[in-house]
């Protein structure tokens, strides 16, 4: 077994030489670069006003549609993201070097998915 092989098998290398340039060449890369921060700023816009709510019981309705939208490009995110991994490592969700990082979106997909159903219950 060679380095290389090595160091792949413990999972210190994400991509092959020819993953890199699928990656480096799709569009999809250039589309998740844009949406991470985006997402990320919505985010970290979102906690701030929901802890504004909690806090001061100030903006609810802010608050509540801040989480609409960030659930929506949570969405996206996943959506794009899932056609990068099939175009990247050939399947949709799920490819070993990016396992956990799915495993732990279905999670935050799931318990904002919740959030909003309660919300739409409630009305």
């Amino acid at each position: 077994m060679d380095e290389h092989s090595s160091l792949e098998m413990r999972g210190s290398i994400l991509y092959t030489p020819a993953q890199r340039r699928i990656r480096d060449k799709t569009v999809w890369t250039k589309i998740q670069a844009i949406l991470a921060p985006i997402q990320f700023i919505v985010c970290i816009f979102s906690l701030i006003l929901v802890l504004r709510y909690l806090y001061l019981d100030i903006g609810y309705q802010v608050a509540t549609i801040s989480i609409i939208i960030k659930t929506s490009l949570l969405f996206l995110i996943m959506l794009t993201g899932a056609i990068w991994e099939k175009v990247v490592f050939g399947q949709y969700l799920l490819a070993p070097a990016f396992f956990w990082e799915d495993i732990v979106s279905f999670f935050v997909i799931f318990f904002h998915l919740v959030y909003l159903f309660a919300l739409f219950q409630r009305r």
